[in-house]
């Protein structure tokens, strides 16, 4: 069989795409409205790698038009505290969006502080009114990384109609997901996951294959049907570099489209955060301020 030569899916010039596409409309958004749309966010605690992904989420903001603000709370806030501002800020007519950095403290529940959010200002997409309305197709805001992942398949020309995509992963945040949006789009979707019999024989039924399990380099060349697509949604940490979940080196001859780590999946979470935040300020400038 001879080897496919993948098409390397560049996440860094789309996220600078969608970037560029979110400050024009802002500028729009403003012109029309008289309102600039904001970004709060919160940050319990001194989590050094948490207090590096928020100061480059404000900054991302800062440069698309979006006005940030930021609250930091100490690392011993009561639930209470943490309440009573996700309250001030869901009233605040001047945020548009809230972000409750995850991991919180583990005196604290952000399950139960991110549910709290009103679903219209969830630029997150982690509520469970924002995951019901992802549910039943209804419009509402949508989790970052596997809108992300759908604009990556659009923007590489991917037909998910009719198209059987495998999804392997099962959490919260972006299994399933993930899975909703294929769904939306059409494709016929499994969800695969550490219980799942012969993984590797589920993997290779994919047209277009997702992995986000955080476990470097399980997905080798033979899990993989030949011109499929492939989402590696993983950041794994080793002594030679970062590397995806997928066997980068080995796939990139068998797919005929793949997502690099670096420089794949991870640009677009923030981008499509940007997008989302325009998205919340319209929406509450079309129904009116959360009462």
């Amino acid at each position: 069989m001879l080897a496919v030569s993948a098409e390397i899916i560049d996440g860094k010039a789309i996220a600078a795409k969608v970037r560029a596409e979110v400050a024009r409309d802002v500028e729009a958004f403003s012109e029309r409205t008289g309102r600039t749309p904001g970004l709060a966010t919160i940050l319990v605690g001194d989590d050094p790698a948490s207090a590096i992904y928020v100061a480059n989420k404000r900054k991302a903001a800062g440069e698309v038009g979006i006005t940030s603000f930021h609250h930091q709370l100490p690392a011993d806030a009561t639930t209470e505290q943490v309440e009573a501002l996700i309250d001030q800020l869901n009233h605040d007519d001047d945020v548009s969006g809230i972000l409750c950095q995850l991991p919180v403290p583990d005196h604290l529940d952000g399950v139960h502080l991110t549910g709290l959010i009103d679903a219209r200002k969830d630029v997150d997409g982690l509520t469970p009114l924002s995951a019901g309305q992802l549910a039943l197709g209804r419009e509402g805001l949508r989790p970052c990384t596997p809108e992300g992942c759908m604009r990556l398949l659009a923007e590489a020309g991917v037909q998910l109609t009719g198209a059987h995509a495998v999804v392997i992963g099962r959490s919260n945040l972006f299994g399933k997901p993930m899975a909703q949006l294929l769904l939306g789009a059409n494709a016929t979707v499994t969800i695969a996951h550490s219980r799942t019999a012969d993984l590797p024989a589920v993997c290779r039924e994919a047209d277009v294959l997702v992995a986000a399990v955080g476990r470097d380099r399980m997905v080798k060349a033979d899990w993989v049907k030949p011109g499929a697509t492939v989402i590696d949604v993983g950041i794994n940490r080793g002594e030679d570099g970062l590397h995806g979940d997928v066997d980068f080196d080995a796939v990139k001859d068998v797919a005929a489209a793949i997502t690099p780590v670096p420089g794949g999946v991870g640009p677009m979470t923030i981008a499509m955060l940007l997008r989302n935040t325009l998205h919340a300020a319209e929406l509450v400038a079309r129904e009116g301020a959360p009462a």
